[in-house]
């Protein structure tokens, strides 16, 4: 009999949970969940998914692309347009390193508590 097991959730440590779910509800639409506090704050993504935010006493930002501090985890979100997608990001406060592997296929960003994530180009059809 094989494990079948579906991801259903996914949780940053950061230091700020609620300003860190802000960025991220802002930046995808997400509903807040209704049971966050300053220690802890989620997004629904429906069909059963949910990002977490948590509070970790002396959090350390990654350090994208040097991994004094290392990443650990990053997401990759698709959008139409990377210029578009990037310019309102870096609005909401995404920070953007100087190091891009491949400018023309994605973008990587950091979030506001230092987490990298990429934005990538939706190739419909490829």
């Amino acid at each position: 009999m094989s494990l079948r097991m579906r991801l259903c959730s996914i949780t940053l440590d950061c230091a700020d949970p609620p300003a860190l779910a802000a960025f991220y509800q802002q930046a995808t639409g997400l509903e807040p969940h209704p049971k966050s506090d300053d220690d802890f704050a989620g997004l629904n993504g429906g069909v059963g998914f949910f990002i977490g935010f948590q509070r970790v006493d002396d959090y350390r930002a990654p350090r994208w692309p040097d991994q004094t501090v290392p990443q650990q985890i990053h997401l990759d979100f698709a959008v139409d347009d990377l210029d578009e997608a990037e310019a309102r990001l870096l609005e909401l406060g995404a920070g953007k390193p100087e190091h891009q592997p491949n400018e023309a296929r994605w973008r990587v960003l950091t979030d506001p508590a230092g987490h990298p994530f990429c934005l990538v180009r939706e190739l419909v059809g490829e």
